[in-house]
């Protein structure tokens, strides 16, 4: 088991795979942990590619009691194990929430993040702007707090239940549950932060390649969402997975892996 201390004294889990000065960060969605990646770890792997997973802050085997659960403060935790790690070259893939934190942290790397993959990515917005129509409202995202506050166990059963479009068997949902419930009863401070996020002018001037996945029957993160980057950066392409929901990595595994892995190939 692997720990970057962080400036608070907190530690923050990570597990690092292969070798070399270059590698593809795997960054999980809200509330999750680094075990979203076990069925994309072992296709990088034999692919050549080093891999890095990553706790969140409250999440997983990270510890639980950081003062800052915010998007910004997980986004310097990456580029903090980056540099630790002697990294000159990354390539970040953020799931639903961590988009949003791959997004900061591509910012942040600058030439040392040489590509960014967003699945199911909660990014550039999550909730509608005067100009974005897309996504849920803050009264939306302010009543999914106060519900996840009020009965976590039940709000987390049940967000387990709509991760996933198709049938992915109970025993992966159940799966889903138990890791849900490891995170800090305080992670919903940081889903609160997607009401305010508006990445736009990053993700709009990133000069790397990008690519996002999305999952047409996504509940979470609205199709028009995921799709704007494409339509905003010329270095972006989309790619679309019918009756897929929010974690293409799971439902379409050998298509999601094969697609992923087409991509690293082409970042330089």
């Amino acid at each position: 088991m692997a720990f970057l201390k962080t400036d608070c004294g907190r530690r923050v889990y990570y597990e690092d795979y292969g070798s070399g000065k270059r590698a593809v960060i795997l960054i999980h969605g809200w509330g999750f942990s680094c075990r979203a990646w076990d069925n994309t770890l072992p296709a990088l792997l034999d692919a050549g590619h080093r891999v890095v997973m990553i706790d969140h802050r409250g999440c997983g085997r990270s510890d639980k009691d950081f003062p800052d659960l915010g998007i910004e403060a997980i986004a310097g935790d990456v580029v903090n194990l980056v540099t630790a790690l002697g990294l000159e070259s990354s390539v970040l893939n953020g799931w639903s929430l961590g988009g949003a934190v791959a997004v900061e942290a591509a910012d942040r790397l600058g030439r040392r993040c040489a590509g960014l993959a967003l699945t199911g990515g909660a990014t550039p917005i999550y909730t509608q702007k005067p100009d974005f129509a897309a996504g849920g409202t803050e009264a939306d995202m302010a009543a999914t707090l106060a519900g996840l506050v009020a009965d976590r166990v039940s709000f987390l059963a049940g967000l387990s239940q709509a991760v996933c479009a198709k049938d992915v068997g109970e025993p992966l949902v159940r799966w889903m549950w138990q890791v849900f419930c490891e995170a800090s009863p305080m992670a919903h401070v940081t889903l609160g932060q997607l009401a305010a996020l508006d990445q736009r002018r990053q993700l709009a001037a990133m000069n790397m390649p990008i690519v996002s996945f999305v999952g047409l029957e996504d509940v979470f993160v609205a199709p028009e969402i995921c799709r704007w980057v494409g339509e905003h950066n010329a270095n972006a392409r989309v790619i679309e997975y019918a009756g897929v929901g929010h974690a293409p990595f799971i439902e379409v595994a050998e298509q999601y892996n094969r697609d992923l892995l087409a991509f690293l190939a082409e970042v330089v």
